[in-house]
């Protein structure tokens, strides 16, 4: 196996143990196009799930300034939204990095 399929692929399994900082180094540092086009790929990816996070924090403001004893059920759904895009991500990556690693042609 060689090095240019296993970096990919530990672009896509980087979001279990280093996630936006694998893909970051690894686009960088890479001078292969193959290994460029797989950890912007990965990057992208692994930043899906932080699109709900400006809702969390407005929600997390309007609690505090209001002050109200409700339950806060903005804030409560875009938690949920990010976890289900969190593991849809990490399935998608897990997937995605397989696949790199069974691809049989050259890059």
């Amino acid at each position: 196996m060689d090095t240019k399929r296993i970096v990919s692929a530990l672009c896509y399994f980087s979001v279990m143990f280093a996630g936006i900082l694998f893909p970051l180094v690894a686009y960088f540092a890479s001078e292969d196009l193959e290994v460029k086009h797989h950890a912007k790929k990965a990057l992208l990816s692994h930043l899906i799930p932080l699109i709900p996070l400006p809702l969390i924090l407005l929600s997390i403001y309007f609690e505090i300034t209001r002050g109200a004893g409700e339950f806060p059920v903005m804030m409560f759904s875009s938690a949920m939204l990010m976890v289900v895009l969190s593991l849809i991500v990490l399935i998608w990556n897990l997937v995605k990095g397989i696949k790199v690693l069974n691809t049989k042609n050259d890059f």
